[in-house]
């Protein structure tokens, strides 16, 4: 963990003065001086010198916004600004953002804390921020038109409530939310419990990160905002694997992961070799009796979920989203499937005229990262990733959660791969092989069909090596 003093002299944080024409500069002066952001990586905890003290998140690929105390008010700023988001090495994004990065720092306040924002537009357009969740009064909800004026560009605007309640939170524009959340505007809030809590244990790690996609098409770098569905980047906190960094942790340690949902769609996130219970959403903590165990909870919409589970497994551990094309990157939604297809003749009659032709697709969409095709500029494969043992072929919603007996308290760096026990690896069999029992009968039906239709041919053609490819 790091102190506040600490914070400011690590890498990639600056402060930078704001000019907004709202604010003179007398009153520029009593502002609290603006903290950006210049890299993607996990910032170390941020441990309160000032205020209540509580245990501090881990933002994952992200970092908590510092704060001053102003005769006993948590006074916090944020500059909504364009912004250039490196999504993974080898591909950045013209995004927006807040204080230098998308998605904006993590705000972490006490129960029962007064807390000032000062939100500074450096936006072409209007803007406002809705803090999703939070109780407060109606004309601090942010939302453009109903509870207040929009922030005009240049202006500074200033919300104050008491934070009334402890639970995971974000914050997001009201204002063109369309284009806004599309470019990236959002950020997370914590509140943490003022004192002990019956429904809020005590962890060792405590992880943060939203869930944000783009639709940005391979050579370019700016999102289309009017984009729906068919979104071809899907990430963690605006970052995509293998830029995703990987969660550490000691084993034995509990640990906490609180993960929003920003999306225009449902994630189920997956995690391998542990059970987790259900301890958060937005609402606030879940009852104790309402808890089980899982390896997958569905995050929809505009919701949080947090998760706990007791480290007790040693190795890397897949951590993703379970839809399996959101651990993607850069797809095609229009390319035809081509498993089984026997294009070897018209491969053969491509080639004269275009000697560097490739077939893809026949055996799978592995192909596609074995065969390293050249890629436009500011692209990234669309699945990629070397582990230990080959070609991970993962993208978009995809992580590591690493457990070492060897990580030591309060130690988040990366501990490397892990070094498996010997005969604890799968392993390929060389012996003999029994013939296969296979299934004989067809199933039936639940009654006849009215015409009965002619019984159907069909090929199977089996994958052979990579002749012709």
């Amino acid at each position: 963990m790091v102190s506040r003093r600490d914070f400011f002299r690590n890498a990639g944080v600056v402060t930078a003065a704001v000019s907004a024409a709202s604010v003179s500069r007398v009153a520029m002066a009593a502002l609290p001086e603006p903290v950006l952001q210049t890299t993607p990586d996990t910032g170390a905890p941020l441990l309160p010198e000032t205020g209540r003290p509580y245990n501090p998140v881990v933002t994952l690929n992200g970092w908590t916004l510092p704060w001053r105390m102003n005769q006993g008010v948590k006074e916090f700023h944020l500059v909504a600004e364009p912004v250039v988001r490196e999504l993974a090495p080898g591909m950045k994004a013209h995004l927006w953002g807040y204080n230098g990065q998308s998605p904006g720092p993590t705000i972490e306040v006490v129960e029962g804390d007064r807390v000032r924002v000062f939100v500074t537009n450096k936006l072409p357009e209007h803007t406002s921020i809705h803090w999703h969740g939070q109780r407060l009064p109606n004309g601090m909800d942010g939302v453009a038109g109903l509870n207040q004026k929009s922030i005009q560009p240049g202006k500074t605007f200033v919300y104050e409530f008491v934070a009334r309640r402890p639970g995971t939170f974000m914050y997001h524009p009201h204002a063109d939310e369309m284009t806004q959340m599309a470019m990236g505007m959002m950020g997370f809030w914590i509140t943490h419990p003022k004192a002990k809590h019956p429904l809020i244990s005590t962890v060792d790690r405590d992880f943060c990160f939203l869930l944000n996609a783009f639709d940005i098409d391979p050579g370019t770098a700016t999102p289309k905002i009017m984009t729906m569905l068919n979104f071809n980047l899907w990430c963690w906190n605006s970052r995509v694997f293998p830029g995703i960094d990987t969660l550490n942790v000691r084993k034995n340690d509990k640990v906490r992961i609180r993960v929003g949902n920003l999306t225009m769609t449902n994630h189920p996130i997956h995690l391998h070799g542990h059970e987790f219970h259900v301890t958060g959403t937005d609402g606030g903590p879940t009852p104790i009796s309402s808890r089980w165990y899982e390896v997958t909870t569905d995050i929809a919409v505009g919701q949080m979920r947090q998760i706990e589970f007791l480290a007790d497994e040693e190795g890397d551990w897949a951590f993703h989203c379970h839809k399996s094309h959101h651990t993607m990157n850069a797809m095609g939604h229009e390319v035809p499937t081509m498993i089984g297809v026997d294009h070897r003749s018209v491969s053969r009659k491509i080639t004269k005229l275009v000697p560097d032709y490739m077939v893809m697709g026949e055996r799978g969409m592995a192909d596609m990262a074995e065969m390293e095709m050249p890629l436009p500029d500011n692209t990234i494969p669309m699945m990629t990733g070397e582990g230990p043992f080959g070609g991970v072929e993962m993208g978009g919603m995809f992580s590591v959660v690493k457990v070492r007996k060897n990580q030591k308290p309060g130690d988040y760096s990366n501990p490397g791969w892990y070094q498996h026990p010997r005969g604890e690896v799968a392993f390929e069999w060389t012996g003999a092989l029994p013939e296969p029992a296979r299934f004989a009968a067809e199933g039936g039906q639940s009654m006849p069909r009215k015409k009965p239709s002619p019984p159907a041919e069909v090929t199977v053609r089996k994958p052979t090596g990579h002749s012709e490819h």
